[in-house]
């Protein structure tokens, strides 16, 4: 794993202390399946089975330094898949932060709890993984910090940037690229788009 890490690093693709620290503590090994155990470390993305993949290193490096996720936040992860990037994440927000983590295949959700409770963060109660659909968001706990999505969409659904709390960071996949939605005010959005990706689907 410090290998990957040091060429995510030398790539200039993971940057901030607090993140690089994360992909340190949460070992990537944990949210694959057997079979894939000794790609574990590889810089590509892996299947996790209902058509799903678990993303590649670098795309979740790139997409959580555009996120710039911190200690106490309340972040909304769509597309949790086998529970890894919801880890990162929790394991950077801290025991005093939220993560709730949104995925609507079932068999993966519940994967995905025995996964994070690796680290204890389910128990302790500071992450929350749903079986649903991410289609309306979550608005019980709204607003968030962060809101970020691991599958694209042809365009932001406007639940989701209702959602997002002023000041908030946005990441999702949008066609083939990632877009980062900064929201000053409600009528306020500042919109960075970076092409050249490619995800699955989001399913609704």
């Amino acid at each position: 794993m410090q290998h990957l890490i040091t060429q995510l690093k030398e790539r200039g693709v993971l940057k901030t202390p607090h993140i690089i620290e994360a992909f340190e503590a949460i070992d990537r090994a944990h949210f694959v399946p057997a079979d894939k155990k000794l790609e574990a470390y590889q810089n590509y993305p892996l299947t996790i089975g209902h058509g799903q993949t678990i993303s590649q290193p670098e795309t979740v490096a790139f997409m959580l330094e555009l996120l710039q996720p911190d200690a106490e936040q309340t972040i909304l992860d769509i597309g949790s898949g086998s529970g890894w990037q919801t880890a990162l994440l929790s394991h950077i927000v801290g025991q005093y932060g939220n993560v709730y983590g949104m995925e609507i295949v079932k068999e993966l959700a519940e994967t995905a709890v025995q996964n994070i409770n690796t680290y204890g963060y389910i128990t302790e109660g500071r992450t929350m993984i749903l079986a649903k659909s991410a289609e309306h968001g979550l608005p019980e706990h709204a607003p968030y910090d962060r809101i970020i999505g691991a599958a694209t969409v042809t365009h932001i659904p406007e639940v989701w940037t209702a959602q997002l709390a002023n000041g908030g960071r946005l990441v999702v996949p949008v066609g083939e690229s990632i877009v980062l939605l900064v929201k000053h005010t409600d009528e306020r959005y500042e919109r960075h788009e970076y092409p050249g990706y490619l995800f699955v689907p989001f399913i609704s």
